[in-house]
């Protein structure tokens, strides 16, 4: 169950890359929003996350940016299966939409892992930084070459709200590149229309989205995943859904403060 809850939280992040194209300017979000979310599978309550911008500008090169964290952590009687508390975060540019610094805290069972992974967007440059399990030494240190701009699994969620989305016809589909975990990768997303949900905040018009997946043991069926994201100015996630072979995993929001547009 840990398994599949940490593929979902992976999901959530990585199905927000699909967007990372540069040039937008935003007006859906601003600093203070605060987005919470409950995991469901089935009856059990299985987790809660959260995505926060910070209230403060934070600075790197001199340059504003804004400090966005995601958290996911399990509840009650789902830790019996092993306790998760991740930590996602980035940097990113208020200007350029890129993001400068990208890190993950992760505490998994007694699996830790602390990286921070720096983007020099303008030479195409990243460096990671894996630290030991206290987050106090500096373990290893590598350089990658990226291919272009890139996004990483939190900053790409952000600037998908600042697209028109509008214009999208049903059926197409969207390739970007995207560096994640020492690795670049492509990821293919489908556009599915629009439909009406009812959720905690109310009923709610939405885009639909599936993520292309490859084979695999655990999903069920050839677009296993799906996401609704709010047609109106905030483009706030409302429900990530996941067909397993056995079930299916849920995230719907909970509450939402802070937004930019009411």
């Amino acid at each position: 169950m840990k398994t599949c809850l940490n593929i979902l939280f992976l999901l959530f992040a990585t199905i927000t890359v699909s967007f990372s194209q540069s040039g937008q300017k935003n007006t859906a979000f601003t600093f203070g929003e605060e987005l919470q979310f409950d995991v469901t599978y089935g009856w059990l309550n299985l987790a809660e996350a959260k995505l926060q911008i910070h209230r403060r500008v934070v600075n790197e090169n001199s340059r504003p940016h804004y400090k966005i964290d995601a958290f996911g952590k399990t509840k009650g009687a789902a830790t019996i299966f092993g306790r998760v508390n991740d930590n996602w975060g980035t940097h990113l540019d208020t200007g350029t939409l890129l993001p400068s610094l990208s890190y993950r805290y992760i505490e998994e069972g007694k699996y830790r892992k602390n990286e921070k992974v720096f983007f020099d967007q303008q030479n195409k440059k990243a460096k990671m930084e894996l630290y030991d399990r206290d987050n106090r030494t500096l373990k290893e240190t590598k350089e990658y070459n990226l291919p272009g701009q890139v996004q990483d699994l939190v900053s790409g969620f952000y600037l998908l709200r600042t697209m028109d989305l509008t214009n999208l016809k049903k059926g197409q589909q969207i390739l970007i590149v995207g560096f994640f975990d020492k690795e670049i990768y492509n990821l293919k997303l489908i556009y599915e229309g629009t439909e009406q949900i009812q959720t905690s905040l109310g009923l709610k018009e939405t885009y639909i989205f599936s993520p292309l997946m490859p084979p695999n043991k655990l999903f069920r069926g050839d677009y296993p995943v799906k996401v609704w994201v709010t047609k109106d100015e905030n483009k706030i996630p409302v429900k990530i859904k996941a067909n397993l072979f056995i079930g299916s995993l849920n995230m719907d929001i909970s509450s939402a403060k802070g937004l930019r547009n009411n």
